[in-house]
Parts: structure tokens; C-alpha cells; sequence
């Protein structure tokens, strides 16, 4: 199965493309088209409990929100003493409750790679998250990393970007891509061609062929791009 959507839903400059009218329904018009969204609002603050309830309460059955972790935990202390932001993520996962998607960690570009480290993270959060990992440094690149993401049933994070690494491997039951835009030299500038995305769509299909679920977020979110090419995918899809 196949989930895709976009990183993020707030952006004004959506109107006309995806939005009409007062910003409190845009959510719900975000819904109409997209059975998934990635929040990332949440790696620069963290939302209150109530928040994810909130949210839980509006998001209809069968939509999954994935969350991104907090820059507090990925950035500032770099994955290093994680119980306390452990226990905010826990919390604020669980009130999402039956609309929870996976967890989103987008590691810091200068963290470089420690095996002993990620595995002390990854014992210490619950599985039950679904973790996937970005790196974003290339020292991570290496088949023991990759072995480490299996133990732990966490996914590896494909990305599509300026200047990163698409590496296409699949280490848990679920496949997370995040889609930066296909700009050479920027993140999350450009729109893909047609040509690119149907290249996305075979190899969607081809991890859906292998048992796997893939959820996939577009952040090339100028000019709503990020939305005519989720719609697009998802057409190609037959979703």
C-alpha cells in the first residue's frame, strides 16, 4: 500500500492550487485529495499533547499523520541524551492515536556517522513508532548502518534532493521517501517531470511488489508544486 502526500499543509502560497477561503479549512480541504500528510511544523516546535488530539479528533478514519522529530532532539543535542524528548514524542504520538503515521528523524548534515550512538536511540525509542531515519551526512552510507536499521525495524529514508544521495533501500516493513524537489543545486526547489515521477511510480509499485508500505512526501512545496506533483504520483498510482 501506498500512502502519498506532502510535507507540511499550511503554506498560502497553496491558494489556487489546493486552497479557497479562510486558513482554519484547510485542512479539511487538504483531506479531500491526500490520505496522508507529513507534519513537520513539529521539528521546530514541538506541539502540546493536545495538539495531536486535536488533530486526531479532525483527521478522519484510515488518514495517517507522520511527525517529524524535534530539532531539540536531532539537532541541538544530536541524538544524545534522548529520554526526556522520547517521552514528548511518545506522549504527543499516542494522542494521535489511531491516526499516527510513522516518525520522521532527519538527522543533523554534521552529525557524522556513530554506529554505537543510533543504536543506543533506536533501543530507547518504542518500535511501536515506526521509525525512519535521514541521514545527512554521507559517512552513514554503508551497509552497516543499513544492517543496524533492520535490527531495529527501522526504515532508512530515501530522499530526492540537491546534492543527496538517492539510495534505494528498503530496511523495515515500511519505505518512507521524502521528495525535496528535483532542482540540482537547491532543496525543495523545482517540480518533477512527468518522466521522473512515473520512474517514482516503478519503484513504488516495485516495494509494494516486495510486501512493502510506502509513504511518500513531496517538500518542494513553491508555487504548490509540492501539490501537483503528489496529485500526479497518486494519479499515476491509480490512487
Amino acid at each position: 500500500m501506498a500512502r502519498i502526500g506532502t510535507s507540511g499543509w499550511v503554506y498560502p502560497h497553496w491558494r489556487g492550487v489546493l486552497y479557497r477561503g479562510d486558513q482554519r479549512t484547510w485542512l479539511e480541504q487538504y483531506l479531500t485529495e491526500f490520505d496522508t500528510v507529513e507534519l513537520n511544523g513539529s521539528f521546530y516546535r514541538w506541539p502540546p499533547d493536545v495538539r495531536y488530539a486535536t488533530w486526531r479528533d479532525r483527521l478522519p478514519a484510515g488518514f495517517e499523520m507522520a511527525v517529524k522529530a524535534p530539532r531539540g532532539l536531532t539537532h541541538a543535542r544530536r541524538l544524545r541524551e534522548p529520554k526526556v524528548w522520547i517521552e514528548r514524542i511518545t506522549r504527543g504520538l499516542h494522542a494521535l492515536d489511531g491516526r499516527r503515521g510513522p516518525l520522521i528523524v532527519q538527522l543533523h548534515p554534521g552529525l557524522e556517522r556513530d554506529d554505537e550512538l543510533l543504536d543506543r536511540f533506536l533501543t530507547a525509542l518504542p518500535a511501536w513508532t515506526r521509525p525512519a531515519i535521514e541521514f545527512r551526512h554521507p559517512s552513514w552510507n554503508e551497509e552497516e548502518v543499513f544492517a543496524l536499521l533492520e535490527r531495529h525495524g527501522a526504515a532508512y529514508c530515501v530522499m530526492s534532493g540537491a546534492r543527496l544521495p538517492c539510495i534505494l533501500r528498503a530496511t523495515a516493513p515500511l519505505v518512507y521517501v521524502r521528495l525535496h524537489g528535483p532542482d540540482p543545486e537547491h532543496l525543495y526547489g523545482g517540480s518533477y517531470s512527468d518522466a521522473d515521477l512515473g520512474w517514482w511510480a516503478d519503484r513504488i509499485r516495485e516495494w509494494e511488489g516486495s510486501g512493502h508500505s510506502v509513504f511518500a512526501y513531496f517538500n518542494n512545496d513553491g508555487e504548490g508544486n509540492a501539490v501537483r506533483n503528489a496529485r500526479t504520483l497518486k494519479r499515476m498510482l491509480g490512487s
